[in-house]
């Protein structure tokens, strides 16, 4: 793949955040878009605004279902169907207890969009572009897979196995055209929050308090940069974090005498 050939990318969790302001990016570019998201009402709005049918076509389901990813790939119409770029975006967090207080639901939702989803994504259509001998797979993955935190938990855990994912897709494509890469942002400002926090707007609000976190078009401006880069240039990991965060010192719990 080079700079001038692709031209069909497929947007997993494209309804917000980092994978509308990609579509966004995209579709001004003049690529053709496969937009996934569970929000039908969001993703019939971003066709609209992104040329329409012709140029944005739109699959509303839970990346978590696997019957549904697999009934998309049978079912992508004409001028859709050879991706060029699937770019592994929907993901979440939710809550930020501490591991005997948090709900099992919780981890068990964000196993199953964190990991299935992106697995299921990937393996269905890792033989397309085997057969293409042409793609690109991003994957979005989360500082939070380097560096864990109080109550990140399963959440951490999660984007710990897209990092070693992304590194043994690199292991098995070697030798192939096809790219991989995992994208690790830090603190961004977009509705990442409010999913964690059950859309409690004060605990949002104060993850991004007098700080400058990343905006969701720093990230589509890298993941546009990526595509763009010379066939022969695999970027494997690239973590990112806002200038005004970075990791510190380990914890130690001192007893008091």
């Amino acid at each position: 793949m080079t700079a001038q050939s692709p031209r069909v990318i497929l947007i997993t969790g494209a309804t917000a955040g980092f994978g509308e302001a990609c579509a966004r990016q995209f579709a001004a570019a003049g690529w053709r878009l496969i937009l996934t998201g569970r929000r039908l009402e969001k993703l019939q709005q971003l066709q609209s605004e992104l040329g329409g049918a012709e140029q944005t076509h739109i699959e509303a389901f839970d990346i978590s279902d696997r019957s549904a990813c697999e009934a998309m790939f049978e079912h992508l119409p004409e001028g859709f169907a050879e991706v060029d770029v699937l770019l592994n975006n929907a993901g979440l967090a939710l809550g930020l207890e501490p591991a005997w207080q948090t709900s099992l639901d919780d981890w068990e939702r964000m196993v199953d969009t964190n990991i299935k989803g992106l697995m299921y994504m990937t393996r269905l259509i890792l033989p397309r572009m085997q057969q293409r001998a042409n793609g690109y797979i991003i994957n979005v993955g989360s500082v939070a897979g380097n560096w864990p935190y109080p109550g990140g938990n399963v959440y951490c855990a999660s984007k710990a196995f897209v990092r070693q994912f992304s590194l043994a897709l690199r292991a098995d494509l070697l030798g192939t055209a096809i790219r991989v890469t995992n994208i690790e942002p830090g603190n961004a400002e977009t509705e990442f929050s409010m999913t964690r926090f059950k859309q409690d707007s004060s605990r949002a609000q104060s993850v991004y308090r007098d700080t400058v976190a990343l905006s969701a078009k720093d990230i589509a401006d890298t993941v546009w940069w990526l595509v763009n880069t010379p066939a022969h240039v695999n970027v494997t990991t690239m973590e990112i974090m806002p200038t005004q965060q970075a990791n510190g010192p380990f914890a130690i719990f001192r007893a008091d005498s």
